[in-house]
């Protein structure tokens, strides 16, 4: 069964920031672009970053120059650096493949920006 294991949330002050983490099994690590996604409350789960295995990123609009999303082939793990957070940046963020359906989500880890 795949693993996705995200941490690093937590409540912040709008204007600070904060790393996510996922740890991600190892097979599908090597193979996959990865993505970070959120849902705020009663919000749809949105795409919010994605790195692909050759390290190209993207972002939508709302994130562009405050989020950093990375990745560590070595530890199987992909990060996502949040900067200058805004108090609608507030949600559960998880890591998954945006190219490959692998029917498995993480538990997610909360992100709280306070105004």
């Amino acid at each position: 069964q795949v693993q996705l294991v995200e941490s690093g949330g937590g409540l912040v002050q709008a204007g600070g920031s904060l790393r996510l983490s996922c740890v991600v099994s190892e097979t599908v690590f090597s193979r996959s672009a990865m993505g970070w996604y959120r849902q705020a409350p009663g919000s749809q789960r949105e795409l919010v970053a994605v790195i692909t295995t050759n390290d190209i990123t993207n972002y939508i609009d709302s994130v562009k120059g405050r989020f950093t999303i990375a990745r560590d082939d070595a530890k199987h793990t992909v990060y996502l650096e949040m900067d200058r957070l805004k108090p609608e940046d507030t949600a559960v963020y998880y890591c998954n493949t945006p190219y490959e359906d692998i029917n498995s989500w993480g538990q997610g880890t909360q992100v709280t920006v306070s105004s």
